[in-house]
């Protein structure tokens, strides 16, 4: 039970910031020698962050079959992650891409990368200017976030921001695109759960799944009220030591 509690926290949290949830799944479990890190424990933990994202923004997507023209953004912008996300584990390259110096230089490198952006002019909002093209572009982006380290919403946020949208729309859109691709990963491992016959959906992951949606939710919450007042300077100085730490680890 203890195990589930803090992998829902790390899921929770670390899925919204800029700091990469597969990364810091992988370290937590490394480092406490988790047990309990099975597909459909993986799984309920995306499930709980989908329902969360969902939940958060049920007005905008109620808003989504009136403006079909955003809903159709965010669709295309997510086709690029979901679509090179399928070819890695159908020729089973994820596992390769599970290293600690691979999550050290992603997250250091793509840490500077996010500093830099968040510099940049605040002129775009979502409203206005989010189109084909910016969507497409961001969702090029946000492919790299198919490696550990990078993270999905630090590498949208970072896109956006070198396209000059504002901190708090830059996050909106981020949290926007993780719909289709939390919902691409949930469905994908729910599938191979039936098609493997494990279909032992127990408390625990029932568990995982509330834990999850909870820490999600405040994260979602309280991150866009904190870039509303602050830069992202805590994350990037958070991403550099913990790359560099990382990276010494790695070669020792």
């Amino acid at each position: 039970m203890l195990e589930i509690l803090i992998l829902s926290i790390v899921q929770g949290i670390s899925e919204f910031i800029p700091i990469s949830s597969s990364s810091h799944l992988i370290l937590v479990a490394e480092y406490f020698k988790f047990s309990n890190r099975d597909l459909t424990l993986d799984v309920s933990l995306h499930i709980g962050s989908f329902f969360a994202v969902i939940f958060y923004f049920r007005f905008e997507i109620i808003r989504f079959i009136e403006n079909k023209d955003l809903f159709i953004k965010i669709l295309f912008s997510s086709i690029p992650v979901i679509l090179f996300g399928y070819i890695l584990i159908k020729f089973d390259l994820i596992e390769q891409l599970r290293n600690i110096k691979i999550i050290g230089w992603t997250t250091l490198i793509f840490g500077i990368l996010l500093f830099i952006s968040d510099k940049f002019k605040t002129e775009k909002n979502l409203n206005q200017n989010f189109n084909f093209k910016t969507a497409i572009l961001i969702g090029f982006f946000q492919i790299f976030s198919l490696i550990p380290g990078v993270s999905r919403s630090g590498i949208t946020i970072t896109s956006a921001r070198f396209l000059n949208f504002n901190r708090i729309d830059a996050a909106k859109i981020s949290f926007l695109l993780s719909i289709p691709t939390l919902a691409a990963v949930s469905i994908y491992g729910l599938r191979k759960i039936i098609i493997s016959d494990n279909l032992q959906f127990s408390f625990l992951n029932f568990f995982a799944i509330i834990l999850s949606f909870i820490f999600s939710y405040i994260t979602i919450k309280y991150f866009l009220i904190y870039i509303k007042k602050f830069n992202l300077n805590i994350f990037v100085i958070y991403r550099i030591c913990l790359g560099l730490i990382l990276i010494v680890l790695s070669y020792l």
